[in-house]
């Protein structure tokens, strides 16, 4: 590639936003998909402990194709991140009031960033306790999570609607880089890498 080529790429600069971290929440029940509102969240290197998304390493699913059903791949998924604003967002494209952050698993729910569901991978949240997160992928809606929120409302057509309706709505997945307290209520800093199209 020549010089003049790689000056025609168009790097957006990082950057950096503040937003609220308003809820924090993580799975009771060992089995349950479900998540309960608690005050904080004790981050470690591999996740939450006893939450059903734990560890350094889980088996790959319909998610990666290009790996066989079942294999142990790295675990990009410790956490679900998903946004205030793009859960009233789902909630009134289904008719309902927002969603609720549990109904989904979520464990961080952030306020007050601008389609969080569009932040690129490599973004850093870190929150005033010292522990970060690190976004790894944006989080593919599932019938799975229809089911429940079906089962919620009462609603049996949610179970297929909620995959189509809160695509690219349904929040992120990340690692914790950094381990520690995330405390609902607190303000956290979202650091933007350059991003660029290949």
């Amino acid at each position: 590639m020549t010089r003049e080529l790689i000056d025609q790429i168009v790097i957006h600069p990082g950057r950096r936003l503040t937003a609220k971290l308003v809820a924090t929440l993580k799975t009771t029940e060992p089995d349950s998909f479900e998540t309960t509102v608690v005050d904080q969240l004790d981050l470690t290197f591999e996740g939450l402990a006893g939450d059903r998304h734990a560890g350094f390493t889980r088996p790959a699913g319909g998610r990666e194709p290009w790996y066989p059903g079942g294999v142990e791949i790295k675990s990009g998924r410790q956490l679900s991140i998903v946004s205030a604003e793009e859960l009233w967002e789902i909630g009134y494209a289904l008719g309902l009031p927002p969603i609720e952050a549990g109904w989904m698993g979520a464990n961080l729910v952030i306020e007050g960033a601008p389609r969080l569901s569009f932040l690129s991978r490599g973004t850093r949240i870190f929150m005033p306790s010292g522990a970060s997160v690190v976004v790894e992928n944006q989080n593919a809606p599932c019938r799975h999570t229809g089911r429940a929120i079906a089962t919620r409302t009462g609603r049996p057509g949610d179970e297929l609607s909620f995959p189509r309706i809160s695509r690219r709505l349904r929040g992120l997945v990340a690692s914790v880089e950094r381990p520690g307290a995330a405390v609902a209520g607190s303000d956290v800093t979202l650091q933007l890498p350059e991003q660029w199209i290949y």
